[in-house]
């Protein structure tokens, strides 16, 4: 019998934070700014505003995609694992900050209000509604996450690694009673060194590179067909008319 409790997702190396020092006062910078009507220092690096400015930047590729979170957060926290209390989430940036989420959270549909949230989060270092808190943000590098979480197994995920059909990736998931699931929120290129060396093994759903959002989405569904849909309960399903 799986031995399974929930699954801890991890949006690792996210392409997640605020306009860096060095480009604050770019014309597309001040320009977003004003129209947002907050400092520059507060907003979040969006590379689809902020691409002039970004060209200096180190590492620039891989930075600037809040989208990226978005939709892989919509995915996670909608998913039946989230709603049956199987999935504890997180979002380790670029700048090794680590937001938790509580699975209760709503977040934003719209994107720009999703930036605003996070912005308000790295003002106030926690979003708070009716006495619980939503939304948490700490200083925390990779290892140190993984250290708190105590996970049974750590599993990274990349284009690379050995290929598995996303139910076979749950059926080994739930062999494990709180898995760790490492998939990089970021829009080009392998996890860095540091968090690479986190996981005991590396997984592929597909042997081409895919969209972050559709790795959490294919995954936590392949999950719910083995920890929720038990072959025990078929007759209860019910079955093709």
């Amino acid at each position: 019998m799986s031995r399974f409790s929930k699954l801890v997702l991890v949006l690792a190396d996210s392409s997640l934070e605020r306009i860096p020092e060095e480009i604050l006062s770019h014309p597309s910078v001040q320009a977003d700014a004003e129209r947002r009507g907050k400092p520059s220092e507060q907003l979040l690096l969006d590379r689809s505003l902020h691409h002039a400015a970004m060209r200096g930047l180190n590492e620039a590729e891989r930075r600037g995609r809040p989208d990226i979170i978005h939709f892989c957060l919509l995915e996670a926290l909608g998913s039946i694992l989230c709603r049956e209390g199987m999935l504890e989430t997180y979002v380790h940036t670029v700048e090794d900050q680590v937001i938790a989420l509580n699975p209760r959270v709503r977040l934003p549909r719209i994107y720009d209000r999703f930036k605003g949230l996070i912005e308000k989060l790295y003002l106030d270092g926690a979003v708070e509604s009716g006495g619980e808190t939503l939304l948490k943000l700490q200083r925390m590098n990779i290892s140190r996450l993984i250290s708190n979480v105590k996970p049974s197994i750590v599993v990274g995920t990349s284009e690379h690694g050995s290929l598995m059909p996303p139910r076979r990736l749950g059926e080994m998931l739930s062999r494990y009673e709180k898995p760790l699931l490492l998939v990089g929120a970021f829009p080009h290129g392998e996890f860095k060194a540091s968090t690479a060396k986190q996981a005991r093994t590396l997984v592929s759903i597909y042997p081409k590179p895919l969209e972050a959002w559709t790795v959490v989405s294919r995954i936590l569904a392949g999950t719910e067909e083995v920890v929720y849909y038990p072959k025990t309960s078929s007759a209860r399903i019910g079955s093709d008319p």
